[in-house]
């Protein structure tokens, strides 16, 4: 009888975790950058249009040669979307905002930049170096799109954060040495064993 119970106590548990916990990871990307390597689950099921947006970008190696262009300790670093020479790079057609999804801008999360305008991203990212909940969507006031996390590299993340930065003509936060992307690349999966 005990057992029985215990059984059925233990199988309720890992029913339960199948509802706040993924039962599949998100796609996994690595981003090497001139300060080191971060590894990203993305977050295909909450940000589909998102995720697949963010991945049309590093199939076609957009991201290589980026800069962090932005970086605001305390808050975030922000990246994607400009050369070493801070030209802006030509983008595909905006995505839709997800940011009603129900994740919210804490630390190691990544998100969506965008302009005052909800569905204006396109290929610049941040990533939160702190908890930045004052950026999720507020009732229907739209936020930024939390589209995936850091797995690996915060280490990498928080050395980002602590550069000096300067201003360079109208970009403000700036790095004074320019930490790069070299590249954005999917990482594939152990595979799974045949059943």
């Amino acid at each position: 009888m005990m057992k029985r119970f215990f059984c059925q106590a233990a199988t309720a548990c890992v029913l339960s975790l199948g509802a706040v916990l993924p039962l599949q990871a998100g796609t996994l990307v690595a981003m090497e950058t001139s300060a080191g390597t971060l590894q990203l689950e993305l977050f295909d099921e909450q940000a589909p249009a998102t995720v697949a947006n963010f991945l049309r970008y590093v199939d076609q190696g957009f991201y290589s040669g980026t800069l962090f262009h932005r970086v605001i300790p305390g808050f975030m670093i922000q990246g994607g979307g400009f050369t070493e020479d801070l030209e802006r790079k030509d983008t595909l057609a905006p995505v839709v905002n997800e940011s009603g999804n129900g994740l919210s801008n804490l630390r190691g999360t990544i998100a969506m930049a965008r302009t005052r305008d909800p569905d204006s991203a396109t290929s610049q990212f941040f990533i939160n170096s702190v908890d930045n909940a004052r950026l999720d969507a507020q009732g229907a006031q739209p936020g930024y799109t939390v589209f995936g996390r850091v797995t690996e590299g915060m280490d990498v993340v928080n050395a980002i954060s602590a550069v000096p930065t300067t201003i360079v003509g109208p970009h403000r936060n700036v790095p004074q040495t320019p930490v790069v992307i070299t590249q954005i690349s999917r990482v594939e999966s152990a595979a799974t064993p045949e059943q």
